[in-house]
């Protein structure tokens, strides 16, 4: 199996990388492309993966094609290699927004994968939601999902829906995880405590629950509930945010990203 990635940006250098790292490919069966020359010098010096300038030196190699660029680069990238592409190839598309009918239609192929990453793959710790047209088997679905899985984790969904559903949690949740660190940080800064401490009480407080979480069968309100005690400093700051509303306003927050999905996807229809 031979696997290219088109576009060195962020996630497709990240996907590159967890696949060069795993032992489902070796060096030669694992290639990149990007157009940008400062970018491929620089990839030039990771001995991680064939590096290529021209896509057609390639694309036609590929069993698998990841398609990492951006959303609005796709017709450009779709018309220049339309002619290059063949029905036995999978295309497994990074792009947000972006349907498995445009892409067919695009390209002129079947065999499709949606996916949708969030940023923790570039610390092998990201999820990835990803569902499939039909023309793609349950053999080719599952050699994607094993390289889905070389940047953390993967779920199977259903449908497109789903994929602009997990969009509004997964994709966009570790900005609103950032945005919760953020306001703590300030507010341990307000307390008194130095820059370095705060950014230890907060990450490893965040680090804790979330192993707590994981590691066992409670319910995220039942640990609430463990840590808060009647009367106590837990209890004052959940009546806080339960008298502010914020359980509403963080669920209309993931409904907005779910939402701006789906017009992004009308858009590029």
């Amino acid at each position: 199996m031979k696997v290219l990635v088109i576009g060195a940006g962020n996630m497709g250098l990240t996907y590159a990388e967890g696949m060069a790292q795993s032992s489902l490919l070796n060096r030669r069966n694992l290639m990149i492309f990007d157009k940008s020359a400062e970018v491929i010098t620089t990839l030039s010096k990771i001995d991680h993966f064939d590096v290529f300038d021209n896509i057609e030196d390639c694309l036609p190699q590929a069993d698998v094609v990841f398609i990492a660029v951006k959303p609005y680069h796709c017709d450009d990238l779709f018309k220049e290699i339309k002619g290059m592409v063949n029905d036995q190839q999978i295309f497994v598309s990074l792009m947000a927004g972006v349907t498995i009918g445009k892409i067919q239609e695009g390209l002129g192929v079947k065999k499709v994968v949606r996916s949708m990453p969030n940023l923790p793959a570039q610390v092998g710790k990201g999820v990835t939601s990803y569902t499939e047209a039909k023309e793609v088997s349950r053999v080719e679905l599952l050699m994607v999902r094993n390289l889905l899985d070389t940047t953390g984790a993967s779920i199977h969904v259903e449908s497109e829906n789903f994929i602009d559903a997990s969009t509004g949690i997964s994709g966009s949740g570790p900005a609103y995880v950032f945005y919760f660190m953020n306001s703590m940080l300030e507010a341990a800064l307000k307390m008194g405590f130095s820059k370095n401490d705060s950014k230890v009480l907060v990450s490893q407080t965040f680090e804790g629950a979330v192993k707590l979480f994981n590691e066992s069968d409670l319910s995220a309100k039942t640990w609430m509930e463990r840590v808060a005690s009647k009367g106590g400093t837990t209890r004052a700051a959940l009546d806080s945010m339960e008298d502010n509303n914020v359980e509403e306003l963080i669920k209309d927050a993931a409904y907005a990203a779910f939402n701006r999905a789906v017009e992004l996807g009308k858009e590029e229809a």
